[in-house]
């Protein structure tokens, strides 16, 4: 009876772990999403960022990057581990095929949103909820060769890329 408690009490256990990894520690579904507290359009319980301003665009975010500035920004925000646009890859703009070659995948609705680098989900293990395994940070250059293998004059192999979304996985 007790190794069928014991076993009982670490498979219950099992999905809390899961969620105690990363920055969304102790966040479960409802950290983001809900039903009956919805903020905006789409079911984030999360109000969108609308007063920070895209360095890039000069205008406010907008989708799914202006759901993660609301926690995610200094400015509008909660200030939860910030991300300073001036400071960061450029996010909400249309990739410009000079300067990138950005996988169809890893684009909404054209632009390179803050989840085409970025998947938040708790059943993401890699490096800061990236997209693409980074071995624990120490191969960013293979990530950044994702979309800019022309700067880097290497083309590398065809990655991995990780969805929470994908159901074959």
């Amino acid at each position: 009876m007790r190794i069928f408690l014991l076993s009982l009490l670490i498979v219950m256990a099992i999905p809390a772990l899961a969620l105690a990894v990363g920055p969304h520690e102790g966040l479960d579904c409802t950290g983001c999403h809900g039903l009956h507290t919805a903020q905006g359009d789409v079911i984030f319980a999360v109000p969108p960022n609308t007063e920070a301003i895209n360095p890039a665009t000069g205008k406010p975010n907008t989708g799914v990057t202006a759901l993660c500035l609301g926690c995610h920004s200094e400015t509008g925000g909660m200030g939860i581990l910030p991300v300073v646009g001036k400071k960061s890859h450029p996010f909400g703009v249309t990739p410009n095929a000079k300067v990138a070659s950005v996988p169809a995948e890893l684009l909404r609705e054209g632009k390179l949103e803050c989840v085409g680098c970025h998947d938040p989900h708790p059943s993401n293990p890699n490096y800061k909820y990236l997209r693409v395994s980074t071995g624990g940070g120490a191969k960013m250059e293979g990530f950044c060769n994702l979309c800019h293998s022309s700067k880097s004059g290497r083309q590398t192999a065809p990655a991995d890329i990780f969805s929470s979304m994908d159901e074959r996985k």
